[in-house]
């Protein structure tokens, strides 16, 4: 199977999942567990990142039900190890996080268990995956209007998130651009409008997370806001208003208000815009990919492939 087959006419999302298979070939694929994967979406994409040569998937959940489902819809489990649990989704997501930490599991991939139940285990501060910053999300997308990958936080995990929380939604998305060979990411904290208004406690939190950036918060970046949208994604738009600045039609990186706001532009971007996108867990000790029902087979390829390039070596 072509790297590039699902990408058609997103040629930047394929140059990424290109690089993920180089990486996989010159390091050895690493073992990404697929959490409770007990419908056909899972073992599809399990099979798939075994065509594209991303990754060795190790299958987690109950034996009996995952062969079952295998059968039904043509795919063969001899390519995967499976990891056998109780048929309970809690269960396997323990499972697999004790793996991740017994370094057998380079990152994991939700299968068709809730995301809740995956993430808890994920975060429970006994014997989850915790990292130094809080979890968060971050999107990078392919947009055929916009002239490089554009990446969005938190359109996920966050919902309301105030200043301390911004600041780690910023530091996780900005370590996934550095890890992406963006030796330098554009940011645009983004609210309705560009300048502060008490009223609008976005653009406070902007001014917030601005100040922090002028005191080396994050010196691998150019973090500037308040933005409109408008002027944040176009160069000509914030000349019109006056704003000087390098960041405006050039961002890496938006920093969205809440998930509210987030999430449904990145709905948007795909939706009407003509984007598609990877998306990761951040801030956790290892890649975490969640899907949705919803996501295209381009997304799921495309996610798997931000985790090999996240992902910390196999070992081999």
């Amino acid at each position: 199977m072509s790297s590039a087959a699902p990408f058609a006419g997103h040629p930047r999302l394929a140059a990424l999942v290109e690089r993920a298979r180089l990486k996989a070939a010159a390091r050895g694929l690493p073992r990404v567990g697929l959490v409770y994967p007990c419908d056909a979406l899972a073992l599809d994409a399990a099979r798939r990142m075994v065509e594209l040569g991303l990754a060795q998937p190790v299958l987690i959940g109950a034996r009996a039900v995952i062969e079952r489902v295998a059968a039904g819809c043509g795919v063969a489990t001899r390519d995967f190890d499976i990891v056998d649990t109780p048929d309970a989704p809690d269960l396997a997501a323990r499972r697999a996080v004790e793996l991740v930490r017994a370094g057998a599991l380079q990152a994991l991939m939700k299968g068709s268990l809730h995301t809740d139940i995956l993430m808890a285990a994920i975060v429970d501060r006994a014997g989850g995956l915790r990292g130094a910053t809080r979890i968060s999300h971050a999107f990078v997308f392919d947009l055929p209007r916009y002239p490089k990958l554009l990446s969005l936080a938190d359109c996920v995990v966050n919902i309301h998130p105030l200043v301390p929380a911004k600041r780690d939604i910023l530091s996780n998305a900005i370590g996934l651009l550095h890890t992406l060979g963006i030796a330098r990411p554009k940011v645009a904290i983004v609210a309705a409008v560009e300048t502060v208004n008490p009223a609008i406690p976005a653009t406070e939190d902007a001014a917030a997370l601005v100040e922090m950036a002028r005191q080396g918060a994050w010196p691998g970046a150019v973090v500037e806001g308040p933005f409109g949208f408008d002027n944040a994604i176009s160069a000509e738009a914030a000349r019109i208003k006056g704003i000087v600045s390098t960041v405006p039609g050039d961002a890496d990186l938006l920093l969205l208000p809440d998930l509210n706001s987030a999430n449904i532009l990145y709905k948007n971007f795909n939706y009407i815009g003509g984007g598609e996108c990877a998306g990761l867990v951040l801030g956790a000790t290892h890649p975490i990919v969640l899907t949705s029902r919803a996501d295209t087979l381009a997304a799921r390829m495309a996610s798997i492939a931000l985790a090999v390039l996240a992902a910390p070596a196999t070992g081999h």
